[in-house]
């Protein structure tokens, strides 16, 4: 995130300006650091002064390669277009996103799945009940799989009997 920010705030940026910014982050960084040391609260936006420490220096390391890209290519003003560097980072955040954001949709389509549906604990009568252990005897299943692949095969009617056509209980 510090790499985008950076990214963005230099577009444009002529090489004094960038110098500016790695003296800005620098001071922050020392800052935020003895803050983190001594303990509390740095600002009333981040309370936790380890992670802002992190921040300040992952955005001075940034800065530094800014001005250090700037210097080696001779630029005037940084243009984000021509870091490849930072295009590939970028890039690779950006693959990173759509990815957890997919994993985020599918893990909330199982959860609606999930919500649709029914766990339940099953009281039998004696007579049912052999039956169903006997049959799950027979095929190798548990009790539990019969009576699953009844309710898959509940036919429901017109005025709401229900029933179930025969069928062989498989694996």
């Amino acid at each position: 995130m510090a790499r985008d920010q950076v990214r963005r705030q230099a577009d444009g940026l002529d090489v004094a300006a960038v110098e500016g910014k790695v003296s800005e982050a620098a001071v922050r960084e020392r800052e935020s650091a003895e803050q983190s040391w001594r303990g509390g609260s740095v600002s009333e936006f981040e309370t936790d002064p380890e992670r802002l420490a992190d921040i300040w220096a992952a955005r001075h390391a940034e800065w530094r390669r800014v001005r250090d890209l700037m210097a080696a290519a001779g630029w005037d003003a940084y243009g984000p277009e021509g870091d490849t560097q930072g295009l590939t980072w970028a890039q690779d955040r950006a693959e990173r996103r759509e990815n957890a954001l997919a994993a985020r949709a599918a893990l909330e389509a199982r959860r609606r799945e999930a919500a649709d549906e029914l766990r339940m604990e099953l009281w039998l009568s004696a007579t049912p009940s052999r039956l169903i252990r006997t049959v799950a005897g027979r095929t190798g299943l548990q009790p539990a799989q019969i009576l699953a692949q009844l309710a898959d095969r509940i036919v429901v009617s017109e005025d709401s009997t229900m029933s179930v056509p025969p069928f062989t209980p498989t694996r």
